[in-house]
């Protein structure tokens, strides 16, 4: 029958899937935002954003009280787009955020612990960002120079070859180059914002091009050709630290996977059998023998980063 309690099953979940699916997929309504049917008008922050605007505001006269802390070069080099007190800030909601878990799972300890993982976590982000950013430029250096060294034998002066690198070469090079070139137009000597540039990147190879730069000025020559040489230097060290790098991959590997050993057996622990972890809460010795056990991780985590890693 066609009006079976089957039938009308089937046919009522084929219109709610039809009836999803064209929400999903229908296209929204073309909606003119209110300051262009008003122009007048301003629209009226929201509570949360009037919240967020006081506490920002808040953190900056902090900020300003205590000076430039050590966070806000991290943000710099991190090339986050985002005001110091903004990022401070989100930390901050995460470890509310962490220390409402922890007090919801009943443990004033784990508040603790969880409210301070999110500033531990931005830490290691903007640590692996910055480490991210300071290799891609690494990398892209010979190129730079390269370029740098066909503008000056087209005729283009010095100047003209930094702000050529800027606009055509690709991030984060073109941003301290940018740096670079604004820094001199209101004044600051080029060496002093070239060497400033290599400390900031950590880069001992652009350290070279600056000082050939800076002896260019005093001397004379030909730094085209100069710019050359010390770009071959950069991809012939380039090639080496890649097949270093390639060598010793299956040594990080290992490292990373001793290192998360014991985490990640701890977890299973916690989740299959929690009580046969029960004693390392209790008295004495259990938190010696883990206080211990994270002493020797630090040392041998130490040990193989030691191992893997090859400065030449």
């Amino acid at each position: 029958m066609l009006l079976s309690p089957v039938n009308l099953a089937v046919f009522s979940a084929a219109l709610s899937v039809a009836l999803v699916v064209y929400l999903v997929a229908a296209p929204k309504p073309v909606r003119v935002p209110i300051e262009r049917r008003r122009p007048g008008l301003v629209p009226e922050p929201s509570a949360l954003e009037k919240g967020a605007a006081a506490a920002t505001a808040l953190i900056e006269r902090a900020l300003r009280r205590r000076g430039t802390p050590p966070g806000a070069s991290m943000i710099e080099l991190a090339g986050l787009k985002m005001r110091r007190q903004d990022f401070i800030f989100l930390v901050g909601v995460g470890a509310v955020v962490g220390a409402a878990l922890g007090l919801l799972l009943g443990s004033i300890r784990l508040a603790v612990v969880f409210a301070g993982i999110a500033p531990a976590l931005a830490r290691v982000w903007l640590g692996m960002r910055i480490s991210r950013r300071q290799k891609q430029f690494a990398e892209q250096l010979d190129d730079s120079l390269a370029l740098m060294a066909s503008n000056l034998r087209a005729g283009h002066s010095l100047a003209q070859a930094l702000a050529s690198v800027a606009s055509e070469s690709e991030s984060p090079t073109s941003e301290e180059f940018t740096r670079v070139v604004n820094e001199t137009r209101v004044g600051r000597p080029l060496v002093e914002s070239l060497m400033d540039t290599s400390a900031r990147m950590e880069s001992e190879d652009f350290a070279w091009a600056a000082q050939a730069i800076g002896i260019n000025q005093e001397v004379g020559g030909n730094l085209a050709e100069i710019l050359d040489q010390v770009a071959n230097t950069i991809r012939q060290r380039n090639e080496i630290r890649r097949l270093v790098a390639t060598l010793s991959a299956e040594g990080r590997l290992s490292a990373i996977i001793l290192m998360a050993l014991p985490f990640v057996v701890t977890g299973f622990l916690m989740l299959t059998n929690p009580g046969y972890l029960a004693p390392f809460t209790e008295g004495i010795i259990g938190p010696a023998l883990i206080v211990l056990g994270i002493i020797m991780l630090i040392i041998g985590g130490i040990w193989l980063a030691k191992t893997v890693t090859i400065k030449f």
